[in-house]
C-alpha cells in the first residue's frame, strides 16, 4: 500500500474518532476523518458509518478518510428524543436480524415495530430472532402470540437460544451471504449470538441488571465481522429508544405491510387510519386481523411526529 494513493475500503469498526478501513487487498488501517468531511450539512452525529465504502489516503501510518462512496441503504434513528438530528447505526446492509426476547428483559412490541418501520423504508429485509428461548419455556401463548403478530404482518420469527445452540442452523442460513446487520435492546444476548457465529472473536457478554431487568452495554461500537460462510456480519451496541425520522405521516402506513394489506379498502385515499368513518384499518383491528399492538405503535408514531414538529 503505497503512501499518498487514493484506495478504496470498507469501514468494520468506527469509534466516532477512528475508523477500521478494510482495504480492496485486504488490509486494515485506522483512519481519521478529515475534518472538513464534518461540515458538509449533514446532520447526522455520525457521518461515516460501519459498512461505508470510503476513500483514503495514508501517510506513513497517518491514514485518512477523503471521501465517501454512495450508500445503498442504511439503518437510522433520531438521535435523541425530539431531536432533529440523526444517527446512522450501519450502512449498505443486505439483511437485519432484530433480536428480541419475552423475558430477561422484555423487548417492548412499540421498539419491534420502529425498527421493522425503518427496515420497510429503505427496503431492508428482516427477521426477527425470538432469543432465550430457553428461559421462556413455560410461555407458550406468549410466544404463540409473538408469533402470530409478526407472522401475519410478513415477518420471520425464528426461536433461537444462542446459549444452547436452538435455531442457529437457521441463523446461519440466514447470514451465509451478504452483510447483516445485528440489532435490539442491551441484554437480549446479541453478543452470545454473535459469539457463536464467530467463535474465533473474543465477544464479550455481559450481565442482566437485576434491579431493572435491562441488559449492560457489553458492545461499546459497532464493528463488522467476517464469517466463515463468507457473509459479514455487523454488532451494535445495544439500543435503548428507536426514535424515527424523515419519515412523512401520509407515508407511515406504507410501513406497515399488515396495515397496507387493508389501506386500499378505506373510504377515503388520504385516509390517516385514525378518526375517519369506513377506515378498513381500523375495522380490521377491531376484528383482530390486525395486531392492536402494531395499530397502538402507527398511533403513537404519528403522536411523536406532531410532538417533533412544534
Amino acid at each position: 500500500m503505497e503512501d499518498g494513493t487514493a484506495m478504496t475500503g470498507t469501514v468494520i469498526r468506527a469509534t466516532g474518532s477512528w475508523y477500521d478501513v478494510a482495504a480492496e487487498n485486504g488490509e486494515v488501517r485506522k483512519c481519521r476523518m478529515r475534518g472538513r468531511m464534518r461540515l458538509r450539512g449533514v446532520r447526522s452525529t455520525n457521518p461515516v458509518v460501519v459498512g461505508d465504502v470510503v476513500e483514503f489516503a495514508c501517510d506513513g501510518d497517518d491514514c485518512v478518510i477523503e471521501g465517501l462512496r454512495p450508500r445503498r441503504n442504511y439503518i437510522i434513528r433520531r438521535a435523541s428524543n425530539l431531536s432533529k438530528e440523526s444517527h446512522i447505526i450501519a450502512a449498505n446492509i443486505d439483511r437485519a436480524l432484530l433480536v428480541a426476547t419475552l423475558v430477561s428483559p422484555v423487548t417492548a412490541p412499540e421498539f419491534i415495530d420502529r425498527f421493522l418501520v425503518t427496515c420497510e423504508a429503505y427496503r431492508i429485509p428482516a427477521t426477527i430472532l425470538l432469543a432465550k428461548i430457553d428461559l421462556a419455556a413455560d410461555m407458550k401463548e406468549e410466544i404463540a402470540r409473538f408469533r402470530s403478530t409478526y407472522g401475519s404482518a410478513g415477518y420471520e420469527v425464528v426461536e433461537i437460544s444462542a446459549k444452547y445452540g436452538a435455531g442457529m442452523d437457521e441463523v446461519r442460513r440466514l447470514t451465509a451471504e451478504g452483510t447483516t446487520l445485528v440489532a435490539g435492546n442491551s441484554g437480549v444476548g446479541k453478543s452470545t449470538l454473535i459469539g457463536a457465529l464467530c467463535p474465533s472473536e473474543r465477544i464479550r457478554v455481559g450481565e442482566i441488571s437485576r434491579s431493572h431487568d435491562k441488559g449492560c452495554h457489553t458492545t461499546t461500537f459497532s464493528t463488522m465481522y467476517a464469517l466463515d460462510s463468507g457473509g459479514f456480519i455487523i454488532d451494535t451496541p445495544g439500543i435503548k429508544g428507536f426514535g424515527l425520522i424523515d419519515i412523512d405521516d401520509a407515508e407511515l402506513c406504507r410501513y406497515f405491510p399488515d396495515m397496507m394489506r387493508f389501506a386500499p379498502q378505506c373510504r377515503f385515499c388520504n385516509c390517516t387510519h385514525t378518526h375517519e368513518p369506513h377506515c378498513a384499518v381500523a375495522e380490521a383491528v377491531e376484528r383482530g386481523e390486525i395486531a392492536f399492538s402494531r395499530y397502538e405503535s402507527y398511533l403513537k408514531i404519528l403522536d411523536e411526529d406532531e410532538k417533533y414538529r412544534k
